[in-house]
Formats: C-alpha cells, structure tokens, sequence
C-alpha cells in the first residue's frame, strides 16, 4: 500500500533549494526524474522578473545548465541539470522511488511525497539521516487514511481553493455566472495564475478520475 510523506526543510539543506534562493519567484517543484546518474528537477517559477531569475540559477556553482521548457502567463516550466548529481534530498528521493506530489518554497520548503510502499519510505528516512539533511516531517499516511477535500486528487490549496471559488461563483454553469477577471481579483491574483490553478486543477482530477478507472487514451 503506497504512503504518503509530508516534511519540511530549510532551502540551505538541499542543494536545489539553495540554487534556487535569492530570487523573488514563487517556486513549485513538478517532477524529479532521475536520467543515469543526473536527476533532473522540473521547476514551475511564478513572478514578473524570469531573467534574473534564470540568470541567478545559472550562476550557482553546481548548476550546467537551466533549460526554459514552456511559459504561461507569468509561470515558465523549468528544467536544470547539474554539473554533478546532488547527494542530498533529490538524491534521496530517487533512490527511495519516491514521487513528488507537491513541493513549493523560496527560504522553507514543504513537501510531499508517495511512495509505493513502507520499505521505499524507510528507504527514504535510513538515507536523509545517514547523510544529516535535517527534515522536519509533519505526517505520514496511507491513501485510505488521507483527510481533508483534495487530499485525494493530489491538489495544491491555490488549486483547491481556486476550483471551490469557482464552483461557488457559477463559473462553470452554462452561460458562465462570472468571469476569470472576476474570480482572480478575488484572490488578488493575476487572470492568468488563476486560470493556470483551476486548468491544472481540473487536470488533476480528471486524470484521477478517469485513468485510474481504467480508462486509457490512444
């Protein structure tokens, strides 16, 4: 039964956190995919200023390259490689096989993981204590034990919260009830980080809903 892992820790105990400080940016971590002996981190950066943000991550010591992989609206998706692999959280994570569900932060960082089963998260905890990354866990569970609205579609609280506004406002009623414009000036975001929380949202769920059934696209 797989199980699920929430921790945090500060940026300097992680190399990709420390690549990534000093810049103004919203981050979320999306993936970790371990290619030979380099793991690889896609990075969502949320903010008006991408220049000095690729600028300063490419200006870290252990850091080859930053790759720009797609932009939306004030997001760009971001790939880095690194001159040699990190020996510290990442590298934990992929040896443990675990999969990010969520990761987000600038100074502190909260994560989430899942693992396939309690063997791969003792993997994970014997590694960042042999290697002294200080982690601070706040829970583990199992799916069937998961509470709260979203836990089960693995949504973020911006997602979570964004789709409920939503919801409540009629957006989704037909004609629409109101307007992105609207719905994001209630949370005080741009239009486009809105939209870009309720699309990825809605992915979340759908894939949940419809792959895990057992429904397969051509």
């Amino acid at each position: 039964m797989s199980v699920i892992l929430e921790f945090s820790l500060p940026a300097t105990e992680f190399q990709l956190g420390e690549a990534l400080s000093g810049t103004p940016m919203q981050l979320e971590i999306e993936r970790i995919v371990p290619t030979g002996d380099m793991i690889m981190p896609f990075v969502w950066a949320t903010g008006d200023d991408h220049d000095s943000f690729a600028e300063g991550v490419r200006s870290q010591p252990n850091v080859r390259e930053l790759f720009a992989l797609d932009r939306i609206g004030e997001s760009g998706l971001y790939r880095i490689e690194w001159d040699r692999p990190p020996l510290d959280l990442l590298d934990g994570i992929a040896t443990a096989e675990g999969v990010v569900l969520e990761a987000r932060g600038h100074d502190d960082w909260t994560f989430r993981l899942r693992f396939s089963d309690h063997d791969n998260l003792s993997t994970f905890h014997n590694y960042v204590i042999e290697n002294d990354v200080d982690v601070h866990i706040d829970r583990t569970y199992t799916l069937t034990e998961a509470t709260g609205v979203g836990r089960r579609f693995d949504l973020s609280e911006e997602q979570r919260e964004a789709l409920l506004l939503a919801l409540r406002e009629g957006y989704f009623e037909t004609p629409s009830e109101t307007s992105l414009n609207a719905l994001a000036d209630e949370l005080d975001i741009s239009r486009q980080a809105f939209s870009d929380r309720i699309r990825r949202g809605n992915e979340k769920i759908l894939r949940e809903v419809l792959l895990s059934s057992g429904e397969r696209y051509e």
